[in-house]
């Protein structure tokens, strides 16, 4: 194959799956517009699924201004949600390499010739660097906060060779590599999950698994509001790790029990105040980790920040897995 550089890119084809984005459908089709890519080697395919406002006309007039975009809705589904308005997006796509991001978000200049890139490594599935704007209110700092601490975990450990989560925001694979793990077709436990289990089927299949961290890469999103939203939101996320692979499972169950042992070892500092050393060596750890890997991950948290926000970050971990067991998934 060619390479990725200079003008011998790589033909690749954007699928995005929309449900009522009247408001942000344009946003980010003029966002892959403006890619620091070669157009004539990019396709977009927006997949309207079911949308009750404008979505579709929106999109389509959009269209008819760039022969590269392709508008179709989602009638006779293969899956019900999200992934089957994908499977009928990736169906369309006549390339061999397919980025997905979601209607909402922002992908920076060098998303596709970064995923491209990593592509030429000989990857089967890559995922990116996916954060939230960041502002000055609560709510949004928790779930910034969240998000690069959960970041962090799945960078790492897809770095070690134990891919396990990513953000369908910023998420690719191979157009062979979806064809021999079935797309879909095995990940339809739960309605959420067209990322984690997707990759959870990439594991089973042997698949080159990476990440993609280029400058101006990243793809960008908002938050949500309101601490409501904000925790039935991760609650219904927390739901898919019930259907990770058990390797992953013992992992996570080891690293969040041990962070949790640690944070509340000085309830029984009364017996011996050696037991305030893991809570305060946890606190420095964690500290150091986000002090070093904010910037790059597209945050940035103040000193005393990185203190408060871990607690109430490994708190809420709690009432997201407890949730997560009560809260229907819906699309």
């Amino acid at each position: 194959m060619s390479s990725v550089s200079g003008t011998n890119q790589w033909a690749v084809s954007v699928v995005i799956s929309a449900r009522n984005e009247e408001s942000n459908i344009q946003t980010v089709l003029k966002a892959i517009c403006n890619q620091n890519y070669n157009t004539e080697k990019l396709e977009i395919i927006l997949v309207d699924d079911g949308s009750s406002d404008n979505t579709y006309m929106t999109a389509k007039q959009f269209s008819e201004r760039h022969t590269f975009i392709k508008v179709i809705k989602s009638d006779n589904k293969p899956y019900p949600g999200k992934k089957g308005a994908l499977s009928l997006g990736i169906a369309e796509a006549s390339n061999q390499y397919i980025l997905i991001t979601d209607a909402d978000c922002i992908p920076e200049s060098e998303w596709v010739k970064s995923f491209t890139s990593r592509f030429s490594e000989g990857y089967d599935l890559l995922f990116g660097i996916a954060p939230f704007y960041q502002n000055d209110g609560f709510v949004n700092r928790i779930a910034c906060f969240d998000e690069l601490r959960g970041s962090l975990l799945s960078f790492g450990l897809a770095n070690m060779g134990y891919p396990y989560s990513a953000a369908a925001r910023s998420f690719g694979f191979t157009k062979p590599a979806y064809e021999k793990i079935g797309g879909y077709r095995n990940t339809t436990e739960t309605l959420s999950g067209d990322d984690d289990l997707l990759i959870r089927e990439a594991v089973k299949n042997d698949l080159k698994i990476g990440t993609v961290t280029s400058v101006n890469s990243k793809v960008y999103s908002e938050a949500k509001t309101t601490l409501r939203e904000y925790i039935l939101q991760k609650a219904r996320h927390t739901s898919t790790s019930n259907y990770y692979l058990f390797k992953h499972q013992v992992i996570l169950a080891i690293w969040h029990l041990v962070n949790l042992v640690f944070l509340f070892s000085p309830v029984i500092s009364g017996l011996s105040k050696l037991f305030l050393i893991p809570f305060f060596l946890k606190l420095g750890v964690d500290w150091i980790l986000v002090n070093k890997f904010q910037k790059r991950f597209g945050y940035t948290f103040g000193r005393i920040e990185r203190i408060y926000l871990q607690i109430i970050y490994e708190l809420l971990l709690i009432v997201n897995y407890l949730l997560s067991f009560f809260r229907k998934n819906k699309w």
